[in-house]
This record gives C-alpha cells, sequence and structure tokens, in this order.
C-alpha cells in the first residue's frame, strides 16, 4: 500500500521548457506543460453544495454535478502521477535512456494535469488516495510498458466519456475546455507507449478506434472498474452525473 505523495513540480524542467526553445527531445514535456499552465489559467470555482454527502465509512466520495467529473479526473490523474513517479525511480536498468526521457516528460505532464485538477477543487478535492502497484514488475520493461500502455488508453477513453458529464453553462465550459486540452496530451502519451511497444504495429485497430475513425468512449463505472485493481482506496462515485 502506498501513500501518493507529491513529487518535485519543476522536475524534468516542466516550467523551463516554456520560456526555451523547443528542441525534439523536449517535445512532450513542452506540450504537457503548455496544456497544464495554459487551463490553470480557467476559472475554477466549485459549488461547495455539489459535493454535500457524506461518503460511506472507509470510501472516498467523489461528489455529485461539476465537481464529481473533476474528482473522478483527480483520481485518475493522482494514480497515473504515482505510476510514473515509480517508473522514474525504480526502472532504470529496465528502460534505455531515450524511453526513460519519454517516462520522465510524461511523469511531469501528469504531476501537471493533477495539480491542476486540485487547485480546481480547492476545498472540494478528494484526498491523496493510496494505491497497489504490487501486480508489476517494475525492472522488467514489458511489464512496466504494459501498464503504461493500460493507463493511457484507459485515460484517452476516460475523459471522451466524461466530456458530456460536463455542465454546458459556465465553468463547465471552461472544464471542458481543459478537459479537451489534457485528453490531446494523454493521446500522445499513449501514441508514444505504442510506438516503444510495437512501432505502432497494429496498434490502432477496433479496440482502439471505432468505424467512424473516433476514439472510444468509457463511462466512470467501466474505467474505475478497470483502475480497481490498482487503487487501494474504495471509491464511491455514486452521486456522478449519468
Amino acid at each position: 500500500m502506498t501513500k501518493l505523495t507529491k513529487p518535485e513540480e519543476n522536475e524534468g524542467g516542466l516550467l523551463k521548457a516554456l520560456t526555451v526553445p523547443m528542441q525534439r527531445r523536449n517535445f512532450f514535456r513542452y506540450a504537457g506543460a503548455t496544456a497544464a499552465v495554459t487551463t490553470l489559467i480557467l476559472t475554477t470555482s466549485c459549488d461547495d453544495d455539489d459535493n454535500d454527502v457524506n461518503p460511506p465509512v472507509g470510501a472516498v466520495n467523489l461528489g455529485s454535478g461539476d465537481v464529481g467529473i473533476l474528482n473522478y479526473a483527480y483520481a485518475l490523474e493522482q494514480l497515473e502521477a504515482a505510476f510514473y513517479t515509480e517508473v522514474v525511480a525504480k526502472s532504470g536498468s529496465a528502460l534505455s535512456a531515450n524511453e526513460m526521457q519519454v517516462m520522465m516528460d510524461i511523469k511531469a505532464h501528469e504531476i501537471a494535469h493533477r495539480e491542476f485538477f486540485k487547485t480546481a477543487l480547492g476545498t472540494n478535492a478528494i484526498p491523496a488516495l493510496e494505491v497497489d502497484f504490487s501486480s508489476i514488475n517494475f525492472n522488467d520493461k514489458s511489464s512496466v510498458l504494459q501498464t503504461a500502455k493500460t493507463f493511457e488508453d484507459l485515460g484517452v477513453a476516460a475523459y471522451n466519456g466524461a466530456g458530456k458529464l460536463l455542465t454546458d453553462s459556465g465553468a463547465g465550459l471552461d472544464y471542458l475546455l481543459a478537459a479537451g486540452k489534457i485528453v490531446s496530451v494523454e493521446a500522445r502519451h499513449a501514441a508514444a507507449i505504442h510506438d516503444m511497444i510495437s512501432n505502432n504495429a497494429r496498434e490502432f485497430g477496433e479496440e482502439l478506434i471505432d468505424s467512424n475513425g473516433l476514439d472510444r468512449a468509457m463511462m466512470p463505472a467501466d474505467v474505475l472498474a478497470a483502475a480497481a485493481p490498482f487503487i487501494e482506496t474504495e471509491i464511491d462515485f455514486s452521486n456522478l452525473p449519468k
């Protein structure tokens, strides 16, 4: 059982990448930093009444309305940030220098995403979750990359499914814009991981993209069920918009 901690915010040159010319090796870092800093300037006020349900003993209640959806995204970003923090700390012997650089870039993005949602939610934010990565062998390249693939594909599908649950006026539109920017970065992550695994061979089939050329979407219940093996904290999502 691992308690999520807050890694160094500026690790990997996240803020520096906004003020210096972009180089190829800094592409991912630049993309993630830009999305996070852009979304941080949006209106982030939340209605306290949206999260007034007392969670069951031992469970974290995500809340309702836009607050619930933001907490849902925040939970997923906590999971991803924790995973890549572990990868960077433990997988040096399993990954090449270039592969580790990509992992460091993705880690910086996920931390930025996590902190965006934490700031947007303010006092409505759920607490830090506890994760369980005992099924992952961080010294094995295949285990690391397959888990990264699972998280990134799941993240893209989660944002695609959650977008329609946000309100269509006021701050909800700002959150929808932010989600659109973040999911595009998550999709870049997914593409990079797929390429590391198999050079994109047969990686964009029906399981990811439908017959209309659109990314698949998943609803919160399905996403949280898929993520459950990696999250120790019990999550109550019963009040999320349907």
